[in-house]
């Protein structure tokens, strides 16, 4: 608040290092261009996400079960711990996760083969039907978003970002 003791201030802005997102054209090339395409491509990435998930039918389920039965249906069967440390999460957290998915029959526990003291958690049909379902769902919405919304070469520029955030992402 401006008083005689303390003038407006001015909003803290940041140097520019190109054109603002959404504008087609690439930033050009300076020391903040790199921070601005890191910020720029998280947005968009997790807006991206979120449109998907809205048009998936997975609903029911937190962003937590979605990942850990994404995980088994990708990994396989495996315990609560290894789980845990998979997810980033408490071994408590993920046997919360685990009984829910379990009371939807999505995963199943079996006991560990060579460790009477663990079980293993799998998914069962359901949940593959269920995984098949919302990835068809998800895979739907961005074929039609990318049929409707860009031209030729839009596509085949989105080609190549795409390995180019492959590569960003290999470890």
């Amino acid at each position: 608040m401006a008083t005689p003791d303390h003038p407006p201030t001015e909003p803290a802005s940041r140097p520019e290092t190109g054109p603002r997102p959404g504008t087609g054209q690439r930033p050009e090339p300076g020391p903040r261009a790199e921070e601005r395409i890191a910020v720029d491509l998280a947005a968009v990435v997790s807006q991206l996400m979120r449109r998907m998930r809205a048009a998936s039918s997975q609903g029911a389920l937190t962003p937590s079960q979605r990942a850990v039965i994404s995980r088994l249906y990708t990994e396989g069967p495996t315990t609560t711990a290894a789980l845990a440390r998979a997810e980033l999460v408490r071994p408590q957290s993920m046997r919360m996760i685990l009984a829910a998915l379990e009371e939807q029959t999505l995963v199943e526990r079996t006991p560990h083969p060579t460790d009477g003291r663990q079980v293993v958690f799998s998914i069962t049909e359901r949940g593959h039907e269920a995984i098949a379902s919302v990835r068809q769902a998800k895979q739907s919405w961005l074929l039609d978003a990318i049929d409707t919304r860009l031209d030729a070469d839009e596509r085949r520029t989105l080609a190549e970002a795409t390995d180019l955030l492959k590569r960003l992402v290999q470890e």
